[in-house]
């Protein structure tokens, strides 16, 4: 078989990355703002599944531009998340990316009340002016925020609930699915920090430009 390269200058590979991914996925129901999260999506994983998987809250847009332009802050689960996210784009509005998953005071907390150290993590960052909550790993993390929510201990704008996984994943997110808050979720086992990192990244680009 013959592999045929093609001839992409580098400034120019993700334009041609996003014309090959409309292209190939054709017309959808999503609204521009909406395509370009999932676009995004796509355009980390290759995967054209999560085109028929992703699910927004009608106000999941518009809760997130204006959380990150208000200066509000963003929480991931895992530190993988965290690295993933351009922090250069947040930063222009004042916001910063929080993940103390790796702190040693969640982990002695965690081992103490037999918890996962995301939930703790997730649960001792309330008070750092949250906007915008990620979680692509840990579908205990993603329980804990909507149990505080639920609770009315916490009220983030928005909660991208995308974790990977075969233990309570896709549940976890059927879950948030039927919330009444804003949200973007991904149905069924398929997520993870990439495509969480790739949610907040285009939602900081829409931020950044309308």
């Amino acid at each position: 078989m013959e592999v045929v390269l093609q001839n992409v200058k580098p400034e120019e590979i993700e334009a041609e990355s996003f014309r090959i991914i409309e292209s190939e996925i054709g017309p959808t129901a999503f609204t521009p703002a909406q395509f370009a999260v999932v676009r995004r999506v796509i355009h980390a994983t290759g995967d054209f599944s999560f085109a028929e998987n992703i699910r927004f809250h009608a106000g999941a847009i518009e809760a997130a531009l204006t959380a990150i332009r208000g200066g509000k802050n963003v929480l991931t689960d895992v530190n993988m998340s965290a690295v993933g996210v351009s922090k250069g784009i947040l930063a222009k509005w004042g916001g910063k990316v929080f993940c103390r998953v790796g702190e040693p005071d969640v982990a002695a907390e965690a081992k103490a009340r037999g918890l996962t150290r995301s939930e703790v993590a997730i649960a001792q960052a309330v008070e750092q002016n949250i906007g915008i909550v990620a979680i692509g790993n840990a579908p205990t993390a993603l329980l804990k925020v909507m149990e505080m929510i639920d609770r009315g201990d916490w009220q983030p704008d928005l909660v991208i609930g995308v974790p990977v996984g075969f233990v309570n994943a896709a549940e976890s997110k059927a879950l948030l699915a039927e919330k009444k808050y804003p949200f973007i979720t991904a149905q069924g086992r398929k997520g993870g920090s990439p495509v969480a990192a790739a949610i907040v990244n285009a939602l900081l680009r829409l931020a950044a430009v309308e």
